[in-house]
């Protein structure tokens, strides 16, 4: 039996990671996050209903499980609690179940307007951030300056080091950016003020973890992103501000890379992408349209529509090695139902302005709709040939497949916890 599975999304995100954290957390006591900040956005729907996360971990839909947010997670105390709030309000328990890291970087006011203001200044060169604060606050966590949920507890000492900061961001905000400065009082609000609310809920997670480890209990990590937004290993800089892979669960939770047993990497049969930054098989037109309308791709923390295209395997296969995946879940292939054309991306070839063009392989399309269908041998002999070909260019096994959004619609050729 595993004890520790991983799940991480292996394209640009949005690859249904929330759905499938929903699936397997059943066989876990405790979901963890452990990078990224609430630009993240896991939406599951289950029997018809929808919910859309941002920093609590897909695993609050069940009553037994504890949701826990690692030290590598920047966090806004506002936006955590409004999630809370409007969990609540929907009938989910919170209370008891949610532990959050001594450790996490607070996410301040005036790291949302620094955020904003720098993608004003890019103009046309923008990032494509979600304007959230997370990669400024990670910049003062790297630059030992930042403010930490355990500083909470020393209010004069953090009053001290919160004006160093704000004079410090005020500064750039009015002399480089020429926007207005960020007040005292509402940064004090948005941490300190919600100092109380926040106590019954911290927690040494590094701890924690080894200890349930000990006691033969699973535990389930939920990447945020996806691989190719790694600030390391991405697609720089157009990127996200944390590492968004494997060997971040190491830094963001405080424990050892052999405590993980099992690593599942979370693709869409096809690719998409938000923001800017290159995409070698993105598509326009019909096929685009089709893509992102049967897919509803549209970006679940800023509404944002996402950029689609072919499945790309040769990233794939570049991704499953960073991350010693063990097995593959496919989502959404039932976006693909229809389609007059079907193409996977074996490789590249460098066009002479030096841009990456795709080099395609074209696969058989089928008849029908996939969705919704919990059998592999009920699928079309077309579209298990399409799966098969996704095993042989990425060198690793399927072992789920996603074809519908609510939790049911889903094949699960092999349980990661078994």
């Amino acid at each position: 039996m595993n004890k520790s599975v991983v799940l991480i999304g292996t394209q640009w995100g949005d690859e249904g990671k929330g759905k499938i954290v929903d699936l397997l957390t059943p066989h876990a006591s405790v979901v963890v996050r452990f990078q990224g900040g609430h630009n993240a956005g896991h939406t599951l729907v289950v029997k018809g209903k929808k919910t859309v996360l941002h920093l609590i971990p897909s695993g609050i839909l069940h009553e037994e499980v504890t949701c826990m947010i690692g030290g590598g997670v920047v966090l806004s105390l506002p936006h955590l609690f409004a999630e809370i709030n409007e969990l609540e309000e929907a009938g989910i328990t919170v209370s008891g179940k949610v532990l959050v890291s001594e450790k996490c970087p607070l996410i301040l006011p005036s790291h949302v307007e620094l955020d904003r203001a720098r993608e004003r200044k890019l103009g046309e060169k923008k990032i494509g951030t979600t304007g959230r604060g997370i990669g400024p606050a990670y910049e003062d966590k790297v630059a030992r300056r930042g403010l930490r949920v355990k500083d909470l507890f020393d209010e004069r000492s953090f009053l001290e080091q919160l004006k160093i900061n704000l004079e410090y961001h005020n500064f750039i905000l009015e002399k480089y950016y020429g926007e207005s400065s960020v007040g005292l009082q509402e940064s004090v609000d948005s941490t300190l003020g919600l100092k109380d609310k926040l106590l019954p809920m911290i927690g040494d997670i590094s701890k924690e973890l080894r200890k349930r480890r000990g006691e033969g209990k699973s535990t389930l990590f939920e990447g945020a992103q996806g691989s190719l937004l790694d600030i390391d290993q991405g697609t720089y800089p157009f990127v996200t501000s944390s590492n968004t892979n494997v060997g971040a669960i190491s830094g963001g939770c405080g424990v050892g890379p052999k405590s993980l047993d099992y690593i599942l990497g979370i693709t869409k049969a096809y690719t998409t992408r938000v923001g800017e930054g290159p995409f070698p098989t993105e598509v326009d037109g019909l096929i685009a349209q089709h893509l992102s309308s049967k897919g509803k791709e549209f970006g679940s923390t800023t509404g944002r529509p996402r950029r689609c295209g072919w499945f790309d395997a040769n990233a794939l296969k570049e991704v499953a090695q960073l991350n010693s995946l063990t097995a593959l879940c496919v989502t959404k292939l039932d976006v693909l139902d229809g389609l007059d054309q079907i193409l996977i991306c074996t490789d590249y070839k460098e066009a002479s302005n030096g841009e990456l063009k795709p080099i395609y392989e074209e696969m058989p399309v089928w008849e029908g709709s996939v969705a919704g269908v919990t059998s592999k041998s009920d699928l079309p002999v077309e579209a298990i040939s399409y799966l098969k070909r996704i095993e042989e260019l990425s060198g690793v096994g399927i072992d789920i497949i996603s074809t519908g959004p609510d939790r049911e619609d889903t094949i699960i050729e092999k349980n990661p916890f078994c």
